[in-house]
């Protein structure tokens, strides 16, 4: 009898440990769901003042009393003096786009493009912090088309790569003025790509037929679970061809002078190669550059946060996987060409 106690009350034990789980979870992702609902538009970051707090802390935990006072009181009339200067400083506006297959910053980005077009001037900067492996072809043809508004306004457009743009990620950095990487960051992977398993043989196998009716001959060609014919795969083949000469004819109308038969195959090259090769126009990272800029700019670092309802950010969850899974795979080709 103690025994049976023993092992209901561990039993007991475990059910409510479960079920308080469940609840914490329903109750996190409820209260991030009641914070979300609230929480959409554009933050504003001033960076100079960012770096000038960040500085003014070093200061004073490395310097001697008397001459953190000392500096702190040249600095503030420093930045009084500036502030009655009659010219104002020009912008440089900055904004970070993660990519993902699906291109899914897309909708945030549109909303700092249209912000940022409402106030600057060709006299100020737009700064795009880019990481992008690519994905579909229209998503992030989309994506570069958001860029190619500030483009077509004339005000300088600056893509900076510290990881990688790759495939639709160098389709968004192709439209800047100008390219700037870090040394290893990765560019290029000008081609189309598609992958498409087919479970034919294992239906087939078991028994099961697969029916697709289509009206118009190339409604669908290539298929997951029919079978697949010489002539389906070589209407996708064209399909695919068809792509690859718009994204080279993109790549063309921002930096006519790259070679097309060289950069083009499908190849993605570190920083200092795609320099040699012209989809860089220099070595800089991102953090570089904002030092350079914050010398003669106002910084400005843009995101606009848009709402999610509770379904789509556990749908987001699994999307996630699926795109680390990607990456991976993207970092393991990678790091078979390091030297060991």
């Amino acid at each position: 009898m103690t025994e049976f106690f023993a092992e209901y009350g561990l039993f007991l034990l475990k059910t409510v440990t479960l079920v308080v789980a469940v609840v914490v979870i329903i109750g996190t992702a409820a209260a991030a769901g009641k914070k979300a609902a609230h929480h959409e538009g554009l933050e504003v970051e001033d960076l100079n003042k960012k770096y000038r707090n960040m500085a003014s802390a070093l200061k004073q935990a490395v310097m001697r009393k008397a001459d953190w006072k000392k500096e702190a009181k040249a600095e503030k009339v420093r930045v009084k003096a500036e502030a009655k200067e009659d010219k104002p400083r020009p912008r440089a506006y900055i904004i970070d786009f993660k990519g993902d297959l699906k291109a899914s910053a897309v909708p945030s980005l549109r909303e700092e493009v249209s912000a940022i077009l409402e106030v600057a001037n060709p006299d100020d900067q737009v700064v795009v912090r880019l990481e992008n492996y690519g994905g579909v072809v229209h998503e992030h043809g989309l994506a570069a088309s958001q860029l190619v508004r500030i483009r077509d306004r004339e005000i300088p457009l600056v893509v900076v790569v510290d990881k990688v743009a790759a495939s639709g990620g160098y389709l968004m950095a192709c439209v800047a003025n100008r390219i700037l990487a870090a040394p290893f960051a990765i560019l290029g992977s000008i081609g189309v790509l598609a992958q498409i398993p087919n479970f034919n043989r294992m239906l087939d196998n078991h028994g099961v037929d697969f029916e697709q009716i289509t009206a118009g001959k190339y409604k669908r060609s290539v298929t997951m679970f029919g079978q697949n014919t010489d002539e389906d795969r070589a209407k996708l083949k064209e399909e695919l061809e068809d792509v690859h000469l718009l994204f080279k004819g993109a790549v063309a109308r921002y930096r006519p002078d790259l070679d097309m038969d060289k950069i083009a195959t499908g190849e993605h090259w570190y920083g200092t190669r795609a320099l040699e090769l012209g989809l860089a126009d220099e070595l800089k990272t991102s953090d570089e550059l904002l030092a350079d800029l914050a010398r003669d700019f106002d910084l400005f670092r843009l995101s606009y946060k848009i709402k999610q309802p509770l379904q789509k950010r556990l749908m987001a969850g699994a999307d996630a996987a699926m795109e680390r899974v990607d990456a991976l795979g993207w970092r393991r080709r990678f790091e078979d060409r390091l030297p060991r």
